[in-house]
């Protein structure tokens, strides 16, 4: 009707600052603890707490109801055993429970305009502790729970956001991934140093970016390994992914090979985004498509900032400071060292996990992958072939041309 009610769990030691009555060698006197928990439930959670109607941020809440609860108590796990609890009968008085062991159940409402209106909501609980984790489940009129989990303040959460807003969030949450994914910087440096032309890079990147969707998108719809060891496996490989990368560099490497390189490294740091987005994911709402290609569409805008950025600084150090290629040796040699550090770190971490039990579960989802793997690789081996014929036409037209312009 015209009421959002928020239900609200929070341990009572997250609120040490409040000076909670006691008795005892520390017992909470619950017959003298209401003032003390409604100021608590007040300054600590309603205050740090925006919810928003539309645009229109709602007013403060009415405090209907705060208890104290036993750290035992599990009413919190449906909102209407929580509200029943909440609104039932209080612990007994003369319980003996120390005060830092309580839990603070509190019941605000809000006067809103409709039921059916778009509602968000700003948790700004991360004072509440070093480290805050917050389990949210909002409960529209149709049915439908939507569930959050997430560590600080996550900023403004759209309960239900349109399509428009999933997208804008998930560009965002894309673009500033690459900026601050030093590994992914490094492994763009490496794509970059050798060629410095847009239009050399385009296809380079381009491979890069459609292979790192399509596994990207395959784990976000549960086609990834769900085991324990397979995280830090992509991180390791990662980390290789670079040293080759920098290596090559040294050695030197044509287009024609590293595109199809930049393709294969490129499903492997697909996997490492996805990682990322376990815990962005529930902030799609029922946009999950929209918002991974979304997500896409921001780590494209970030490769192409760090492109701009990076292509002037190096033809700028390799005309006025150092010879290109002794330049392109140097820069390598760094990321090199550097990639290798994190490949020897990660792997010793890899190493603590126990091999994988051969079982039929996983000789079929090997089998899976593999068939997936050669479908990918017949389709690079088709476009591969494509761009040398492309390639070879191109250098028989001005000889074809310079015949037909010869005299007789």
């Amino acid at each position: 009707g015209q009421r959002l009610q928020l239900l609200v769990r929070v341990p009572l030691a997250a609120m040490g600052e409040v000076d909670f009555p006691r008795r005892g060698p520390g017992y909470l006197d619950l017959a003298r603890a209401d003032a003390s928990l409604r100021n608590a439930a007040t300054l600590w959670i309603s205050d740090n707490i925006e919810l928003y109607e539309g645009e229109v941020r709602l007013n403060s809440p009415q405090l209907v109801e705060v208890r104290v609860s036993l750290p035992s108590d599990k009413s919190f796990g449906s909102y209407e055993d929580a509200l029943a609890h909440v609104t039932g009968p209080r612990l007994p008085n003369r319980l003996e429970l120390y005060w830092n062991q309580g839990l603070l159940d509190a019941l605000f409402e809000y006067p809103i305009q409709s039921e059916g209106s778009d509602f968000s909501i700003h948790p700004r609980l991360a004072r509440l502790g070093l480290q805050v984790l917050t389990a949210l489940r909002f409960l529209p009129p149709g049915g439908a729970t939507r569930a959050f989990e997430f560590n600080g303040d996550p900023g403004l959460v759209r309960l239900d956001p349109r399509w428009h807003q999933a997208a804008l969030r998930f560009v965002e949450s894309g673009f500033f991934h690459i900026l601050d994914g030093t590994d992914h910087l490094l492994f763009i440096l490496c794509l970059v140093i050798p060629f410095r032309r847009f239009r050399t890079l385009a296809l380079i990147v381009t491979s890069f970016t459609v292979a790192h969707s399509i596994t990207l998108i395959a784990s976000a719809f549960g086609f990834a390994p769900t085991a324990l060891w397979f995280p830090p496996l992509i991180e390791t490989l990662i980390a290789v992914s670079i040293v080759y990368m920098a290596l090559e560099n040294i050695i030197g490497s044509n287009v024609q090979r590293r595109w199809i390189i930049a393709f294969a490294f490129g499903l492997v740091h697909g996997f490492g985004f996805s990682f990322v987005l376990r815990e962005t994911l529930q902030f799609a709402g029922s946009h999950l498509l929209t918002s991974l290609l979304s997500f896409n569409v921001g780590v494209e805008l970030g490769q192409l900032t760090v492109l701009v950025v990076l292509i002037p600084m190096l033809e700028v150090l390799f005309r006025f400071v150092v010879a290109e290629r002794i330049g392109i040796i140097i820069l390598s040699a760094l990321v090199a060292h550097t990639g290798w550090h994190w490949m020897v770190e990660r792997g010793e971490r890899l190493s603590q996990f126990p091999m994988p039990a051969l079982d039929a579960a996983l000789l079929e989802s090997a089998m899976r992958w593999l068939m997936a793997v050669l479908m990918l690789g017949g389709l690079v081996w088709l476009v591969n072939e494509a761009l040398q014929h492309r390639m070879q036409r191109r250098r028989q037209l001005p000889r074809e041309q310079r015949q037909d312009q010869s005299p007789d």
